[in-house]
């Protein structure tokens, strides 16, 4: 069995008197393809965020590769309206910034596309590379690192032949249609050298050809870059058909963890989210 990548260990994210997420555990293995599906609302995303470093947990511990990378408990305020399980189970303050956690080869994408919209598709990827940059101020100044800048410059045009992007590389990204600017997005990410790949819904706004290519393009990304891929998606059809298991959370509670098979079968998840059928 390959060696757990990411762990969570009772992750609470509580806004004021709401539990986004509650007492989330889950672990993400070396290699895999792991979804995270849930209602709207279940709160999918919030987790991403403190996985990221967008959020600070209320309680509980997010880790990486083995190194704990974020961790917190109720501390003030938050100490007595505290809704969660878990109190007193953690002691540390372990906080990084969404920069720091890229860094360490943890990358993501958003729901709703976020590319620099005034760059070209090339510009979008080069930027991205420089967040690995060896470089100081002084030497970029005075062009002392140019050799650095011209090895990164065939690095974003070897990445986008990689996912079929060469060949609009001068073109604006938000010139693109809407699958190439999904894949530009991933692109960006992919320029990071993450271990880690997070996907919040990259079949949202997609036709069925765009979603059937995006699976197969996820798959191809997932072997040629030796990635491991934590997804967030709404799509069933693409989830069931690419992941290696499957976690369900509602109301940011975990519901079921399994194969997608198990998933498919698993009656509290035909309740709250995938519907009933109609032989039932």
């Amino acid at each position: 069995m390959n060696k757990t990548l990411l762990k969570l260990e009772n992750v609470t994210m509580q806004f004021g008197g709401v539990v986004a997420v509650n007492d989330l555990s889950l672990e993400v293995n070396e290699g895999e393809i792991v979804s995270l599906i849930g209602p709207n609302g279940a709160g999918k995303t919030t987790a991403f965020n403190v996985v990221t470093g967008v959020y600070e947990p209320t309680n509980g511990r997010v880790l990486f590769d083995g190194r704990v990378i974020v961790e917190n408990y109720p501390r003030g305020k938050m100490k007595r309206l505290y809704a969660g399980d878990h109190q007193g189970d953690f002691r540390s303050r372990i906080v990084k910034t969404p920069d720091r956690i890229t860094k360490l080869g943890i990358a993501r994408t958003f729901q709703n596309i976020r590319l620099f919209k005034s760059m070209t598709v090339f510009e979008n990827v080069l930027v991205a590379m420089h967040m690995r940059r060896r470089s100081n101020l002084f030497s970029a100044t005075f062009m002392l690192n140019f050799r650095e800048e011209r090895d990164m410059r065939r690095e974003a045009e070897r990445l986008l032949e990689a996912v079929e992007l060469l060949d609009v590389k001068d073109e604006l990204a938000t010139s693109l249609p809407y699958g190439k600017q999904r894949r530009l997005e991933i692109a960006r990410a992919l320029a990071t050298k993450p271990a880690l790949l997070l996907l919040d819904e990259p079949a949202a706004g997609m036709n069925p050809q765009e979603t059937d290519e995006l699976t197969a393009f996820i798959r191809h990304i997932r072997d040629g870059f030796g990635l491991t891929v934590f997804m967030i998606e709404h799509h069933m059809n693409l989830v069931m058909d690419i992941s290696d298991r499957v976690y369900v959370i509602d109301f940011g509670k975990l519901i079921a963890h399994g194969t997608p098979e198990e998933i498919q079968s698993n009656e509290l998840v035909i309740k709250a989210y995938l519907g009933v059928s109609e032989d039932a």
